[in-house]
């Protein structure tokens, strides 16, 4: 991100030197009010399951070297000036698909998408590093998808998760101790990937909220999962407390979240040190049940694979065909991951049923 004060690699563009006779097509996007259309792609369209969303406002996001730059801040007033009022908005409203209306695009934002791209494309012909809008890189809309490849990534998580849930519930008998415990576990995580897909579908204030803190509530779940398979079965009071300390700490994050900062670094920091938590613990208990448990490794391999794919994250490029992202490989990657995770957590809850029904004391 530029710092203030910082010189933009656009104000030593060739475009705000004298042109030369005849405008250049770069040039003359500049001088040109870009026309409001519903769907705009510049690169190959991503094939998606159709998904109709009632969302509210849009987000701002964070500010970026893009979103900074003055030429996109002009372009930007110049086309809401010229197309968002009167005749040519009634316009756009009536030509625009319903799905976009549904979804909460406005002509506003078709604006910003269309300069955002004019911008782009100043960048690329200078030999300019790719910038970043409103926090994040700028992507091909395929139909009323902000981010198709991370929204289809998160649809496949959750199906995988759903999928994994009813064979879970149809292999596994009820009687088994960690049985609801489980099943609620597998509720929270289908709430946390349907607002990671709505989310890359739309970026709202609401949207952005509910995929960040329902993603914490996986982890904070996960640890309460944990605590129950390694302490609450034989002491109940301890998962208890454990639980009630859990809500509390979740209930404090998302207010300060929300009524004081909403601080990323924070977030980030703050997930971080509770998805290290879990991380410690599982494999804690995998490290102790490894002679005595044949599924150990199921749940050690899991907890690694999550907390390493995770690191994907930094590589943080430029999304290739302006559809796939760092992010979106991430989403990608943990697919295969819930079948090995539900495959471990029926092979522990069969366990658990035939060692209660022995008698055997549950380590």
């Amino acid at each position: 991100m530029r710092t203030p004060g910082s010189m933009s690699p656009l104000t030593s563009l060739r475009a705000f030197r004298s042109p030369p006779p005849g405008p250049s097509p770069a040039a003359m996007a500049l001088l040109l009010p870009p026309r409001c259309t519903s769907v705009s792609l510049p690169a190959l369209p991503t094939v998606l399951l159709g998904l109709l969303l009632l969302l509210l406002l849009p987000a701002t996001g964070l500010c970026s070297q893009g979103d900074k730059e003055p030429i996109y801040r002009d372009c930007v007033k110049q086309c809401v000036r010229t197309n968002c009022t009167g005749a040519r908005l009634r316009g756009f409203q009536s030509a625009q698909p319903q799905y976009m209306a549904l979804t909460g695009w406005t002509c506003r934002d078709d604006c910003r998408y269309q300069c955002m791209w004019t911008t782009v494309g100043l960048y690329q012909a200078e030999g300019y590093r790719v910038p970043q809008f409103h926090g994040k890189w700028p992507f091909a809309r395929f139909l009323c998808f902000e981010e198709p490849a991370s929204a289809l990534a998160s649809l496949l998580n959750g199906l995988a998760c759903l999928l994994m849930l009813l064979r879970y519930r149809s292999t596994v008998p009820r009687q088994s101790p960690m049985y609801h415990t489980i099943n609620a576990f597998s509720l929270v995580s289908l709430n946390a990937w349907f607002w990671s897909t709505i989310f890359h579908t739309r970026d709202t204030y609401l949207t952005e909220k509910m995929d960040y803190f329902c993603a914490t509530a996986v982890i904070l779940y996960s640890i309460y999962l944990c605590c129950v398979r390694t302490l609450g079965l034989r002491r109940p009071g301890v998962s208890s407390m454990v639980g009630v300390l859990l809500i509390l700490a979740f209930t404090s994050h998302v207010s300060y979240l929300t009524f004081v900062s909403f601080d990323y670094g924070y977030n980030m920091a703050a997930n971080t040190t509770i998805g290290m938590v879990n991380l410690l613990w599982w494999l804690c208990w995998c490290w102790q049940n490894r002679r005595t448990l044949p599924y150990w490794w199921k749940c050690g391999l899991v907890v690694l694979l999550l907390h390493g794919l995770a690191l994907l994250e930094l590589l943080d490029f430029p999304p290739l065909l302006w559809v796939l992202d760092a992010h979106a490989v991430w989403h990608l990657s943990t697919v295969p991951v819930h079948f090995l995770f539900y495959s471990f957590l029926i092979d522990d809850s069969l366990y658990l049923l035939n060692t209660e029904k022995m008698g055997v004391k549950v380590e």
